[in-house]
């Protein structure tokens, strides 16, 4: 009897090795079966400690994409590189013939997520989008039963965040907190683009018609401050309308003294999906008493590459795509539109912790507002907070392009 064959492994090109990149490098070198790594590309010079490691294991390094594909080939590129990034090298990827896997959020603008679809379409590619969540097991089975109706209609979805950085988070990178890059290109970093985008890609994504799509948003109204000296804002509180009428809730913060959340309440007809904490498990608290446990959402943040490659081979759809991702920059764009300005908290209210150059920035009062907010379903002005600014509503039905008013 002949052996049955091997399959053969999957060939991989990493783009960016800092920040995520890295953690991306690090769970490929530990696992180092069933893929190839052809090659790693990075602009920026790099340690001297990850230099010699990757030259040590043979793996070439480029400074561009395009360097890579002119000298070798990959089934899957990894990219995992600035914003302003993911739109140009994910076609790239997909014109060279690879797959792509890009990390979030898929772009910052909502045409550049359509020229990936359309590049994705084009090239009978998949480009998977690196919403961790998406991918767990703990979401999958809580989509599973809200589109089994198990849940009822949806009513309302919110989320509380407050996650403090201090000022070496914005100066990590030269894009950090930017609304465009020094070329010009659309970032618009923030809590709501970065470190919490799961948190709102997550509520537009379980209220998706199938595993592979999140509710389209009609309309959102955003209340935007600042507490850092940077372009773009630290803290949000924001409504989102979706198609069906159901109502999304943020209130996400950088700038706060408290460390809170995220703390999640999804509510249905027949019952409420909430958490708080990092690590907590996601349960099911039924109106007749019952409750389910999910687990934790983020038990298994590698899942996304996993599924990617072994989706190279299987052909199995996987769960976040463009599609998917583009609601959440649907959103964003609109956040962006529905401020007037960024307002600046009162100099009054600020305190700053730690030596210069690493200081923590916090406005006095803030967790207790955002707490109210968040427990009333109101945003800070129309709770009346002495700080706040109103927004205007802005319509997302047939959004074309960010920025939609022009300057």
């Amino acid at each position: 009897m002949a052996k049955p064959k091997k399959s053969n492994p999957v060939t991989l090109v990493l783009v960016g090795i800092g920040g995520m990149g890295a953690c991306y490098l690090d769970e490929l070198l530990s696992k180092k079966k069933g893929f190839l790594l052809q090659g790693v590309v990075d602009s920026q010079p790099l340690s001297s400690f990850r230099r010699n490691k990757l030259e040590a294991l043979g793996i070439p390094l480029h400074s561009s994409l395009e360097e890579f594909y002119d000298k070798s080939s990959a089934e899957l590129a990894i990219i995992s590189s600035p914003i302003a990034d993911h739109c140009p090298q994910a076609c790239l990827a997909l014109a060279r013939g690879s797959h792509v896997l890009c990390e979030k959020p898929v772009a910052a603008v909502i045409q550049d997520a359509r020229v990936m679809s359309r590049a994705t379409l084009d090239a009978k590619r998949f480009a998977a989008v690196g919403y961790q969540w998406s991918f767990s097991p703990a979401i999958q089975a809580i989509k599973a039963d809200i589109l089994a109706g198990v849940y009822g209609k949806p009513q309302r979805l919110r989320c509380l965040y407050l996650w403090p950085r201090d000022e070496t988070y914005y100066r990590r990178n030269d894009w950090a907190g930017r609304i465009r890059d020094e070329r010009g290109r659309w970032i618009l970093d923030s809590p709501a683009n970065n470190a919490m985008a799961h948190d709102l890609h997550n509520m537009l994504y379980i209220l998706g018609e199938s595993i592979d799509r999140s509710v389209q948003p009609v309309s959102v109204m955003a209340e935007l401050y600042r507490a850092y000296p940077i372009q773009n804002y630290d803290t949000v509180a924001g409504r989102v309308i979706t198609q069906g009428g159901t109502e999304i809730l943020v209130y996400f913060s950088h700038a706060s003294a408290a460390d809170i959340g995220p703390v999640l309440s999804y509510e249905f007809e027949k019952g409420t999906v909430m958490a708080s904490g990092r690590r907590a498990s996601l349960k099911g608290v039924f109106k007749d008493g019952r409750v389910k446990d999910y687990g934790p959402a983020d038990e298994q943040p590698f899942k996304k590459l996993w599924d990617s490659v072994a989706a190279v081979r299987s052909g199995q759809p996987l769960p976040c795509g463009v599609e998917a991702a583009s609601s959440q920059t649907l959103c964003i764009n609109g956040f962006q539109e529905s401020a007037a300005s960024i307002v600046d908290f009162p100099a009054r209210l600020q305190e700053r912790e730690g030596e210069p150059g690493s200081r923590f920035i916090f406005t006095r009062g803030l967790e207790e507002a955002f707490v109210q907010c968040y427990e009333s379903g109101l945003l800070p002005s129309e709770m009346r907070i002495p700080w706040s600014r109103p927004a205007v509503e802005v319509s997302l039905d047939d959004y074309q392009s960010y920025p939609a008013k022009k300057a």
